[in-house]
């Protein structure tokens, strides 16, 4: 529960985001560069990791608007054309939950993933589950989320139970584990709230107090998405009225149609 005290983490001037008119940064100069959206949830997972570990000062933030993103970064920095990816040692990298771990193995800076084998095999239980979490969330959002997502939460839930002596998914580590699930889970617990009046955190304690929990790192602070902003891209981009049914709210799109952070598993992983 010291997560706050290991928290590397300093205030810093954010540079703007880069549309399609902005200059291309210098390639392979030897700068590190991560390459993200400051409201995508997948990037956010590579800021954290970043702020936690105290690497402001040694990877350079080049944030990109998605919905209006560079030609360069696709045809001369990242082809698949995603967000997060990183630009070290020579070579661009990509996908969220690859990039958290390759900072933890290769930077300087708080362990965030434990040597016990124990809590290794269950974070890697936890990671695995990541992508199902979030489709079965972001799915609910066309029918009755309290049904549709509830066991998805419940299985949140349940997993903060497993080392109870403490409130991080690995009992009193804060680890790549949480930074994994909380860009997600903050959204939802929003949105859903706001939206379908549904509280994820009712008659769910362990959630409640690990959401509450990581609002003390200043590390995840730094990332968090204003709550009246992200709400009304959610409804914008997830959900708009049906021209035949106005009260029924449908998701909008595909996620191989969305462009910008909420084309979830298509154009960010």
């Amino acid at each position: 529960m010291f997560a706050a005290a290991l928290d590397k983490s300093v205030p810093e001037k954010l540079p703007p985001s880069l549309d399609a008119t902005a200059e291309q940064p210098p390639l392979f100069d030897g700068t590190t560069k991560l390459y993200t959206c400051y409201t995508c949830p997948f990037a956010h997972r590579v800021w954290i990791t970043r702020n936690f570990k105290g690497l402001q000062d040694e990877i350079k933030l080049v944030p990109l608007i998605l919905q209006n993103r560079p030609a360069w970064y696709s045809e001369k920095v990242y082809p698949p054309n995603k967000v997060p990816s990183l630009e070290h040692n020579g070579k661009i990298t990509g996908e969220s939950l690859d990039l958290i771990k390759y900072l933890e193995s290769n930077f300087q800076g708080p362990s965030l993933l434990p040597e016990d084998p124990a809590k290794k095999e269950f974070a890697e239980e936890l990671f695995s589950y990541t992508d199902t979490f979030n489709r079965t969330v972001f799915t609910s959002f066309k029918g009755d989320p309290a049904k549709e997502a509830g066991p998805a939460f419940d299985h949140l839930e349940n997993a903060l139970h497993k080392f109870g002596d403490g409130p991080f998914f690995l009992g009193q580590e804060f680890s790549l584990v949480d930074i994994a699930y909380i860009p997600f889970v903050e959204r939802f617990c929003i949105f859903l709230s706001e939206v379908f009046k549904y509280d994820i955190t009712a008659g769910r304690p362990k959630l409640a107090a690990w959401i509450e929990e990581l609002n003390k790192i200043e590390a995840y602070k730094q990332t968090k998405t204003d709550p009246k902003e992200m709400v009304e891209v959610y409804k914008k981009r997830f959900m708009v009225k049906s021209q035949y049914h106005p009260d029924m709210l449908i998701i909008h799109g595909s996620c191989g149609e969305l462009t910008d952070h909420l084309s979830m598993f298509a154009s960010q992983a």
